[in-house]
């Protein structure tokens, strides 16, 4: 963590020396009604990662994050407000500064969640001291499943609704699957969830490895998978990870023969991966040149390329829209409370794509539209590689469906 963002702790002896100053201070601010005493800002936390393999998408969540609140002029209920970003090095290391922004920083709020791992220890900080928490990348179901609390809201949709949007593109393919998939709680997620779509339609794992988080060699992998001949690969690595495999796939000369998918992949991860050597179909949640994008997405857009001089990622996007649905819902709340928090992001809503875009009260979960993508067979520039090929709920019936219900759920919510 950053040690300037994170205000230092007093010993009892220091805090009774402060307090006096400050009582002298005060009688001085009594005594000069002309000086008028600043108020100290609304402070939002931001756990986001600053190094490793989730990096590049944590910059742009970041990115993102801090233009929605310039967008709000930096203020929140009429006051001026701050994010203090601080980073996730490790799951533990993630619930440590989201404690030390809760107890130290005084933050209303926490926003974040790079990884799913960090993510589940950031959620049960937040729940045991009653934040309103915002995850703005994690898709483990887990997340508003089992591990569900009142103060944890999540925007990315959980990985099974995701692999059920993919079956109809994917069982037209083959039912011969390899499973590639990083070993935490994502790449596990997207292998349970992928297995139990594929006995569905009676089909066959012919490979399953579970990869180290981490990795830049694939070369053994790839030759097993090569061997084995499946007709479809389902991927579940993280950012880099994802880079580094596509890369190698297209040398071994894999990338045309056997098809390759992954969800909820991010555009920067193909991106690094280079026009020429990017092939798949994939679930994202936004795409900066997607026709059906709402006239606010759209602006938003704009202002991040008029910014960063680049297009948006669909990482920018997300940490724009959760930090945004996050600073409306205090704001209607009128207040810092927590719970009231809470509750104006209970009753958030907005229409976009033909739903109402909302959050499931049994679980917190957002639901909203997202989009199966395929890469383009001619990429026009370093940026935009996809076609559009669904989006995907349509209706406010559809998202239920793809969503489903408390009964589905194994989140049981406790009272506030």
């Amino acid at each position: 963590m950053d040690q300037d963002q994170i205000q230092p702790v007093f010993t009892t002896g220091r805090r009774r020396l402060l307090g006096a100053a400050a009582g002298v201070a005060t009688g001085c601010a009594l005594a000069m009604p002309h000086i008028a005493r600043a108020a100290a800002p609304i402070r939002i936390g931001l756990l986001q990662a600053k190094e490793g393999s989730i990096a590049v998408q944590a910059e742009y969540l970041q990115r993102g994050t801090f233009l929605a609140l310039e967008q709000m002029n930096n203020q929140l209920l009429g006051q001026p407000a701050e994010i203090v970003w601080v980073d996730e090095p490790s799951a533990q290391g993630a619930a440590q500064n989201a404690l030390q922004l809760i107890q130290q920083n005084n933050v209303v709020a926490l926003l974040g969640g790079s990884l799913s791992s960090n993510a589940l220890a950031e959620e049960a900080v937040a729940g045991q001291h009653k934040i309103p928490f915002m995850i703005n990348n994690a898709a483990a179901e887990e997340i508003t499943g089992a591990k569900c609390n009142p103060y944890t809201f999540r925007l990315q949709p959980p990985v099974p609704v995701q692999a059920a949007a993919m079956l109809p593109y994917l069982q037209s393919i083959g039912k011969r699957w390899y499973f590639l998939t990083s070993a935490y709680a994502f790449g596990q997620d997207i292998a349970a969830s992928f297995k139990t779509l594929l006995k569905g339609i009676g089909g066959t794992v012919v490979g399953d490895d579970s990869v180290p988080m981490g990795s830049s060699d694939f070369s053994s992998y790839i030759l097993k998978i090569r061997e084995a001949k499946p007709d479809l690969v389902i991927g579940g690595l993280t950012s880099a990870d994802l880079s580094n495999f596509l890369k190698q796939w297209k040398q071994f000369g894999l990338a045309d023969k056997i098809p390759f998918t992954e969800i909820a992949v991010g555009d920067t991860d193909l991106w690094a991966v280079g026009k020429e050597n990017v092939a798949g179909t994939y679930t994202t949640l936004w795409y900066y040149k997607d026709p059906n994008n709402s006239p606010s997405d759209k602006a938003f857009a704009a202002a991040f390329q008029k910014k960063y001089g680049k297009p948006a990622a669909d990482k920018a996007w997300m940490g724009w829209y959760s930090a945004k649905i996050m600073f409306e819902a205090i704001n209607k709340a009128g207040s810092t409370d927590p719970d009231a928090i809470v509750h104006a992001l209970q009753n958030w809503q907005e229409q976009d794509g033909g739903i109402t875009v909302h959050f499931d009260k049994w679980n917190n979960q957002l639901v909203h539209r997202f989009l199966v993508v395929g890469v383009k067979k001619n990429i026009p520039d370093d940026y935009d590689y996809f076609d559009v090929l669904r989006s995907i709920p349509d209706s406010d019936a559809a998202a239920q469906k793809a969503f489903g219900t408390a009964a589905d759920s194994a989140c049981h919510m406790t009272p506030l």
